[in-house]
């Protein structure tokens, strides 16, 4: 049950990703240079305020060097690899086991 919700997760993740992807290939063309949303932006447009709350509370909360060198790395990334990139982890969690056709008997 647990790796059917991975394999429906992953499924909705690599469509994003793909639609994203046609979507960045798009703009790119249309402005004659290579755009590509980034994760920060598109957190942003999702969660709006708390986003900017996220780096404050890394700092204070965690430590001021994962926000500095790791995660504002991080928010520069493309959305659509990304989301491919999680996609491809939970299909990796949910697939099947491969099917035991026979087995040896020899040592």
């Amino acid at each position: 049950m647990i790796k059917g919700l991975f394999r429906f997760i992953a499924f909705l993740l690599l469509a994003a990703g793909f639609v994203g992807a046609v979507m960045d290939a798009a703009r790119s063309l249309a402005n004659s240079t290579l755009d590509y949303a980034r994760i920060g932006g598109t957190a942003f447009r999702l969660f709006g305020d708390r986003f900017l709350q996220l780096q404050p509370a890394v700092e204070r909360n965690i430590h001021p060097l994962l926000w500095d060198p790791v995660l504002s790395n991080l928010i520069l990334l493309p959305t659509s690899l990304v989301l491919l990139g999680l996609g491809l982890v939970c299909y990796r969690i949910g697939r099947r086991a491969p099917a035991v056709i026979g087995y040896v008997t020899r040592n």
